[in-house]
């Protein structure tokens, strides 16, 4: 008796979702062709990276803001936890990426900002965010710019609340010196191989909280 070959089956995306995805891949790539070390990477990041960086989000604990929103990769992870779209609002200072995040995200408050000043165009005030989701290209930053970024995020952030950031490293891309500086800690919260490059991902709060 003959035993057929079985034929393998593809798993195919559906013709929307693949667009979407393609889209994003296209505009990102474009984005590193431009700015390399303000994008950091030639992919958007994966799911499974968003999944950890929005794993602490409270759907009913009040505003997020998300430090560069790139193709809407962490957008539409946050969102996906129920999170109301008028709670959230997102910084992009890429034109391109800003265009196309206001078409997929037409209820989400874009704010083409820079992070180090996001209070002057934020709709709440400092104090009002639960959360910081940060896909800045820290490691590409210098020290005075870390200063900056996190200073404000942390002044927009209610007392308990925290700042969440990924990297290409597996340590944190923040150096001690301007942990102390700032009266902040930071612990790993996760990694994951199923991104490319693999990613770690950081969570900052201030010290004694």
């Amino acid at each position: 008796m003959q035993h057929k070959p079985k034929r393998s089956r593809a798993i195919a995306l559906p013709n929307s979702e693949f667009r979407a995805r393609a889209t994003e891949y296209l505009d990102f790539l474009a984005a590193w062709v431009k700015k390399p070390r303000q994008t950091a990477s030639v992919v958007p990041s994966s799911r499974y990276l968003a999944r950890l960086m929005v794993a602490d989000i409270d759907p009913q604990g009040g505003r997020v803001l998300e430090l560069g929103g790139g193709t809407g990769v962490f957008t539409r992870a946050i969102l996906e936890t129920g999170l109301a779209a008028d709670q959230l609002e997102v910084v992009e200072i890429n034109p391109a990426f800003a265009r196309g995040l206001r078409r997929h995200f037409p209820h989400v408050s874009i704010l083409e900002t820079p992070a180090q000043i996001v209070s002057v165009a934020a709709a709440g005030g400092p104090g009002d965010y639960q959360t910081v989701v940060s896909g800045l290209p820290l490691l590409a930053m210098d020290r005075a710019m870390h200063i900056d970024i996190l200073s404000e995020a942390f002044r927009m952030l209610k007392p308990g609340g925290s700042l969440v950031q990924f990297t290409y490293s597996t340590r944190p891309p923040v150096s001690r010196a301007v942990l102390d500086q700032l009266g902040l800690e930071v612990v790993r919260a996760g990694h994951t191989v199923r991104n490319f490059p693999p990613a770690t991902v950081f969570r900052f709060t201030r010290r004694g909280e």
